[in-house]
C-alpha cells in the first residue's frame, strides 16, 4: 500500500468566549472531544478525505471559558488499499499526518483570541481513537 498527502484544508475554525463568573484561581477542566471521518471519493477510488475534528463545549454542569471547534480535512491519494488491515493502517497513518496540523490550528486559534493557548497533547498514532487501539483490524468508517 502506498499513500501521499495531497493537501490539507481548514473546514471550520470557531472560537466563542463564554462569560463565566467563577471564583479567582478556579481551574476549568477542558476536555477536548475528537472525531474522525474517512471518505473515499466514488469518482476516483484512490482519493480519500480524512476529516479530524476537535470540540470543546461548555455545559451548565461543566462550564468552560470558551467553546471551540476545529475541523481539518486531509486529502490523500492511496493505492492498493484492499484489506481491512490496509484500511486500518491507512486510517492510523493519515490521522498521524493530519493531527499535528489540528494541534497547531487549535493553539493558533486560542492564541489569536488573546487567551492562554490551548495546547493539545502529543498523542501517538493509533491511540487517539478507540477503534485504532484494538488487537484486531476492523474497518474504520470508510464510505465506499
Amino acid at each position: 500500500m502506498k499513500y501521499a498527502l495531497r493537501g490539507i484544508t481548514a473546514e471550520e475554525l470557531t472560537y466563542t468566549i463564554n462569560r463565566v463568573k467563577m471564583a479567582p484561581n478556579t481551574k476549568f477542566e477542558i476536555k477536548p472531544q475528537f472525531s474522525r471521518t474517512i471518505r473515499r471519493v466514488q469518482e476516483n477510488d484512490k482519493l480519500y478525505f480524512v476529516s479530524l475534528e476537535v470540540k470543546v463545549e461548555a455545559t451548565e454542569k461543566e462550564p468552560k471559558p470558551f467553546n471551540l471547534k476545529v475541523r481539518l480535512v486531509g486529502i490523500f491519494e492511496a493505492e492498493d488499499v484492499i484489506t481491512d488491515e490496509d484500511k486500518q493502517i491507512l486510517a492510523i497513518s493519515t490521522t498521524e499526518i493530519v493531527y499535528p496540523y489540528l494541534r497547531n490550528a487549535v493553539s493558533a486559534l486560542t492564541s489569536n483570541a488573546f487567551v492562554n493557548p490551548l495546547m493539545l497533547p502529543v498523542i501517538p498514532a493509533g491511540t487517539l481513537f478507540p477503534e485504532d487501539r484494538g488487537e484486531t483490524f476492523e474497518s474504520p468508517d470508510v464510505l465506499n
